[in-house]
């Protein structure tokens, strides 16, 4: 009996899956059109750069239900006055950021907590021991350190006594907020106040696997080389039984926190959690921290020996990267397409210099470019990022992850950068939602480097221009202090429902 080929085997279990990925999108979309009582949100501004409307989707004096607002709470305007109410927060997260190794979760919760805190709230946070620690100053921000379990992860069992210890000090928790599943689900299910903010959910980790998926096959047709065996049919399998887990347990949360629009269509749609308990809340980075600094950008330039390598001394258009330099933040992507151009376009390779902030075995792998073209600068804390931001014209993101909103976007427009990003559905919505904004590109070689090459040619009057845009709508919408308005506003609604309604 011949036997069966297991790479036709493996391609058709592969095309089964994209075609049934393809049937979910095509019927949630469906049902959104027909959906009852939805409006699509449209917000003029984010179309016409030449116009700065105020959030204008409900009439003057209208009152406006805070529970049911389908679109991004960084579009309504809260009240400047400091509440009534002093809130008692308990925050659950997996790790507390340290220095230039945090990531985009562990950053989201030191900014926001931190603003809180300021904000004078009460606020505790249950989060995994590690050697060093970090002190804040402020007497209402609490740590409650456990020790991780052999996995990493937080010993749930220890959390949860601790959590009851602490709720039953004093006051109750107005709220319990766990960013992701800090706190799993069987133990949130009996809390009515807990709120669960998602970096990254199932659906969009699947997204991600079929784009790196067809990447490699073109690696493959093209006789490149492989970093890791192809994923196996089963593989990609239990990646789509992870959506199904995730459907059936995340109704256990009371309440979701969305972090870019695409996300909270996919819960309320896909995942079917009823509109009330889904709300959009955009990331925020400090604006005090990421902001123009001309001098920054001169003195960054400096120290690293960024030059043109043109005769003419003509400055160089800087492009910047920054974050993990692993596979699936796109830097094989990047790698192949920065050759491509500087190969083919001479005033690239004349007068286009790249820095490259991060960690990861990719670092070695850019300097392969040439030292004249490609500077490495390795992971940089806080402070060195936001003088990095400024010594760039553009900054370049070219992650295969479709999860969450990355920091690292909202962090360049903040500076005044115009970015160019993956054409991903979290970005497109919330991000760069126009051409006045930046770039985007498909992922492939082929349509990153087409984007890079319209960058050159764009030249930097154009990118200035971009990058002004880019800011204004950056502080309208992503910057920490809305960030913490409209949490503040949330929680203070968990815990008293006459905090539900504003005027519009």
């Amino acid at each position: 009996m011949a036997r069966e080929n297991p790479l036709m085997s493996f391609s058709f279990s592969l095309r089964y899956l994209c075609h049934f990925t393809l049937l979910i999108s095509v019927l949630s979309f469906v049902s959104f059109l027909f959906r009852h009582n939805t409006t699509l949100c449209y917000f003029p501004y984010d179309h016409n750069p030449n116009t700065d409307h105020t959030f204008d989707h409900h009439h003057d004096n209208e009152t406006i239900d805070l529970l049911t607002f389908s679109s991004a709470w960084n579009h309504l305007t809260f009240s400047p006055s400091k509440p009534n109410k002093i809130l008692k927060i308990a925050v659950v997260v997996k790790k507390w950021p340290q220095k230039s190794q945090a990531g985009g979760l562990e950053r989201h919760a030191l900014t926001l907590h931190l603003a809180l805190a300021n904000r004078g709230h009460e606020v505790h946070v249950f989060t995994a021991a590690s050697p060093s620690f970090p002190e804040y100053g402020l007497k209402n921000l609490r740590f409650h350190l456990s020790e991780p379990t052999s996995g990493g992860y937080l010993d749930q069992a220890s959390l949860s006594q601790e959590l009851q210890t602490q709720n039953a000090s004093g006051r109750p928790f107005d709220v319990v907020h766990t960013e992701s599943v800090g706190l799993l689900h069987t133990r949130a299910k009996n809390l009515p106040n807990v709120v669960a903010s998602w970096h990254g959910i199932a659906y969009e980790t699947f997204h991600s696997d079929i784009i790196q998926e067809l990447l490699r096959q073109a690696d493959v047709a093209a006789g490149a080389e492989t970093e890791q065996p192809p994923p196996s049919a089963p593989a990609l399998t239990e990646r789509a039984k992870r959506v199904v887990e995730e459907v059936k347990f995340f109704q256990r949360y009371a309440h979701h926190v969305a972090t870019s629009d695409h996300c909270g269509d996919v819960l309320k749609r896909i995942y079917m959690i009823p509109e009330e308990r889904v709300h959009i809340v955009l990331n925020g980075v400090d604006e005090s921290v990421f902001k123009p600094d001309v001098s920054k950008r001169e003195s960054f330039r400096e120290r690293f020996g960024v030059r043109s390598v043109a005769k003419n001394r003509e400055p160089p258009l800087v492009l910047g990267i920054a974050g993990r330099l692993v596979k699936d933040k796109g830097h094989p992507l990047m790698f192949s397409a920065l050759k491509r151009v500087f190969e083919e376009n001479k005033k690239a390779r004349e007068n286009v210099v790249v820095l490259v902030a991060g960690d990861g075995p990719w670092g070695n792998r850019y300097k392969e470019l040439g030292s004249s073209n490609v500077i490495v600068l390795g992971p940089l804390d806080q402070e060195k990022l936001a003088e990095f931001y400024n010594a760039i014209d553009v900054f370049v993101n070219p992650t295969l992850r479709a999860q969450g909103l990355d920091h690292t976007l909202l962090e360049a427009m903040v500076s005044g950068k115009p970015v160019l990003a993956t054409r991903l559905a979290s970005i497109t919505g919330s991000v760069v939602v126009g051409p006045h904004l930046g770039y985007t590109f498909s992922p492939n070689v082929e349509s990153l480097a087409e984007a890079i090459s319209r960058v050159v040619s764009d030249g930097r009057e154009e990118l200035e221009r971009k990058g002004k845009e880019a800011r204004k709508r950056s502080l309208r919408l992503f910057t920490a202090s809305k960030m913490a308005d409209a949490y503040e506003r949330l929680f203070l609604c968990i815990s008293d429902k006459s905090y539900c309604t504003i005027q519009a």
